[in-house]
């Protein structure tokens, strides 16, 4: 039976511009559109967003500080790697993932026929039952950043346990 003080919660944010000339991943599905996400790594919005949450229900650092955009090992990299060593990192503590849910918020591209496919990578890559990941899509009704166009921000909340 689960204690109440094994229980933790975390959040994460980010946020890409568009790019021309790069393409665009999310939670680790390659999108089809004519832009791409900006980035030191494969500027993957929504699993940013994820490995942050995961970091600050486990009590660590954020992203920037395990994978540093000024380290050039970390330049271009595959977002799903990064993913998997966050996944290492808080289970040496003992931590496990009990769900996930997470909101993309772009104005375009149209996400929700790739939503399945996100799941399922999330899944794999962090051992979790697919109802356990939930992925939602919105807009912004043409406000602000997103709405404009020039970008994409994801949320992500994350409930870890002992």
């Amino acid at each position: 039976m689960l204690n109440l003080k094994d229980l933790r919660i975390g959040q994460g944010f980010d946020v890409h511009r568009f790019k021309e000339g790069r393409d665009m991943y999310i939670c680790g599905v390659k999108i089809d559109y004519k832009l791409g996400l900006d980035g030191h790594s494969d500027a993957d919005v929504g699993i940013h967003a994820i490995m942050d949450a995961i970091l600050g229900a486990a009590g660590l650092r954020d992203i920037g500080y395990y994978f540093p955009d000024t380290d050039e090992k970390y330049k271009g990299i595959d977002s799903k790697k990064l993913l998997s060593n966050v996944l290492n990192l808080i289970e040496k503590d003992g931590w496990k993932i009990l769900n996930i849910d997470i909101t993309i918020i772009a104005q375009k591209p149209k996400l929700s026929p790739y939503i399945e496919k996100m799941k399922i990578v999330l899944s794999d890559i962090l051992k979790l039952d697919r109802d356990r990941i939930s992925i939602k899509a919105t807009t912004t009704e043409k406000l602000g950043f997103t709405g404009r166009e020039e970008g994409i921000a994801a949320l992500a909340v994350v409930l870890l346990y002992k």
